[in-house]
């Protein structure tokens, strides 16, 4: 095995990748994997997930997995083990998105939001903070601008990446006497199926267009996804993508207010025109978890 060096850190490391279906987790494999790493793809479309590593020039492996079934997790993480040997790196990508009024929702979509973003991500972290612990690894959590503010329309969303937000803050300083690295990606609007067809999604496409310009702008995955993997490269504590959002960090606390005037108008506004209604889980990741859930 080639040794790995300051320029390439993570070369002949084991990286696990959750959400490594599509997306920004399928991009996040390639990353990984053009840094010479050896990448463990977690996910729930098994199909997805050998297109992504047939892709990959390195060793890789997929694991069809429920990031909140904690047995099947604590498995998981016991044969990518036994595959690859301790894990140096995990990405808690997997999440999904549904909109819509919450007095409307439907409370076990609402639920699952939390459920897969929230409780999926810190199942994730405890099967392999054991790896992360020998290797004195890092851990990187994706979180979104949504953890900074708050939107409207989006309130399992806002809770779950607040809540990512917190929970990274909080194993970060549990875990620093003891060698582990925790970082948080800030993401804006990511050009992936979650969001590819909120066009036609009168609740999204509104949210979206009520926001300041630079803040409506789509990155392509690939971009976003290199961006996070050389700020895992360096077990940065924080990566912000765009890098202008660094600076709502400072004034966050004064988004509420902004957030609750233009919607007190713009909500009535469409209202009385059209009725605003909930999403369901979005995109075709949102499809694939309903098919898992459901299956027979």
């Amino acid at each position: 095995m080639r040794l790995r060096t300051r320029d390439r850190p993570l070369e002949g490391r084991t990286v696990v990748v959750t959400g490594a279906a599509r997306g920004l987790g399928a991009a996040l494999a390639r990353a990984f994997d053009a840094r010479g790493a050896r990448v463990a793809l977690l996910g729930l479309e098994a199909e997805g997930l050998r297109e992504v590593a047939a892709c990959l020039n390195h060793e890789s492996a997929c694991w069809e997995v429920d990031v909140t079934d904690d047995a099947t997790m604590a498995e998981t993480a016991r044969q990518v083990r036994a595959r690859f040997g301790p894990v140096s790196l995990v990405v808690a990508n997997a999440g999904v998105a549904e909109g819509g009024p919450f007095t409307d929702s439907d409370s076990q979509v609402w639920r699952r939001v939390i459920e897969v973003n929230l409780v999926g991500s810190a199942a994730t972290a405890r099967c392999f903070l054991p790896d992360l612990l020998d290797t004195h690894g890092y851990y990187l959590q994706v979180a979104s601008l949504a953890a900074m503010g708050t939107s409207p329309l989006m309130s399992a969303y806002c809770a779950s990446k607040a809540g990512v937000e917190s929970f990274a803050h909080a194993l970060r300083a549990e875990l620093a006497h003891r060698g582990v690295a925790v970082g948080i990606a800030y993401i804006n609007w990511t050009d992936t199926d979650m969001i590819g067809g909120t066009d036609a999604r009168t609740v999204v496409s509104e949210l979206r267009a009520h926001m300041p310009a630079p803040a409506r702008k789509v990155y392509p995955a690939d971009h976003v996804a290199d961006r996070l993997a050389t700020a895992a490269e360096r077990r940065k504590a924080s990566v912000y993508v765009p890098g202008w959002l660094r600076a709502v960090q400072p004034v966050r606390a004064l988004l509420p207010p902004v957030v609750t005037h233009i919607a007190r108008t713009e909500l009535a506004r469409l209202d009385a025109t059209q009725p605003l209604e909930a999403t369901g889980l979005l995109g075709a990741g949102g499809r694939a978890d309903e098919r898992y859930r459901h299956a027979p």
